[in-house]
């Protein structure tokens, strides 16, 4: 019987190593990068903290004064309220898009594509001008004779105006995000929810909905952020958003860089909050689809030691 040669003593060290004590290459090309940034953050923090023009001492007298919070409190309200309208409207757009009924199914395509393309601004600018258009909104017969009618200056104000821009601008996009999450659900689990005899309700509330929650909340997350910054538009139309509010403060003191900084650091605040919720909600959803890796476990050489 032949006998095998014995490993070589560098072979032998060499697969005494463990690799869970290896440590990483050094890269010196990382190192060079992370020292640029850090010389480009540190340039950055120097222009804010040396630049006298900014006025950090009347960015802090007028960060919590009360017209500022009043904005801030409408362009929060305002995103609240225009995301779940939008939601609303998106759900209804997106099963529309989905439906096997071609006059619907066409007619939700043309309202998204249509919403879409209009940019926010040009929408919010006519719906405050709604009433060059109509004089009156009448509810009536068609044709015949009318039951109701109001001004539609009375009706059409600033507020309702950035509600209806915003809504429905927001239910366009919402609708493509939707959408996009229930096709991205597999048919067959919708096939084997239906072979356990779940309804159509049932199958898509507890096997396509929570599946498709982590194709939308990404997109839809980053829908609410846009649309909080998008609130600034509304300033235009004379809203009193967060925006609208250091515009007229700065008109008075002609401190517009100072002003400014108040409405960013604001913004800064609430789309930092904003970006942590949908971090948690994701978390949430996503239970079950990622793993955590698991911790490298110490040798059993270095456990004897």
């Amino acid at each position: 019987m032949p006998v095998m040669p014995r490993p070589e003593p560098a072979l032998r060290e060499r697969r005494a190593v463990d690799i869970a004590e290896a440590r990483a290459r050094v890269r010196p090309g990382r190192i060079i990068g992370a020292l640029i940034l850090a010389l480009i953050a540190v340039s950055i923090v120097w222009f804010l903290v040396s630049n006298d023009r900014f006025e950090w001492n009347v960015v802090g007298q007028y960060l919590f004064h009360p017209s500022v919070l009043v904005g801030l409190g409408m362009s929060i309200a305002l995103t609240i309220v225009g995301m779940i309208l939008g939601s609303l409207l998106g759900t209804f757009l997106a099963a529309g898009q989905l439906s096997d009924f071609a006059p619907l199914r066409l007619a939700c395509i043309t309202f998204v594509g249509f919403f879409r393309g209009v940019p926010p601004l040009v929408q919010l600018i006519f719906w405050y001008n709604l009433a060059y258009l109509i004089p009156r909104i009448v509810i009536g017969v068609p044709f015949g004779p009318e039951l109701f009618s109001w001004s539609t200056n009375d009706i059409i104000t600033p507020l309702t105006a950035a509600v209806i821009g915003l809504s429905l601008h927001e239910s366009a996009y919402m609708a493509e995000i939707i959408r996009g999450g229930i096709l991205s659900v597999d048919q067959g689990q919708r096939d084997a929810a239906a072979a356990m005899g779940f309804g159509r309700w049932r199958t898509f509330t507890r096997v396509v909905l929570p599946q498709a929650m982590r194709v939308i909340l990404p997109p839809a997350g980053s829908q609410v952020i846009a649309l909080m910054k998008g609130t600034s538009l509304v300033s235009v139309i004379a809203m009193g958003d967060l925006l609208h509010s250091v515009q007229v403060i700065y008109n008075r003191t002609y401190e517009v860089v100072p002003m400014l900084m108040v409405a960013v650091v604001w913004y800064l605040v609430v789309v930092t909050l904003l970006t942590l919720v949908q971090r948690r909600v994701e978390e949430h959803f996503g239970r079950g689809a990622t793993r955590t890796p698991a911790k490298p476990q110490k040798s059993r050489s270095k456990e004897a030691s």
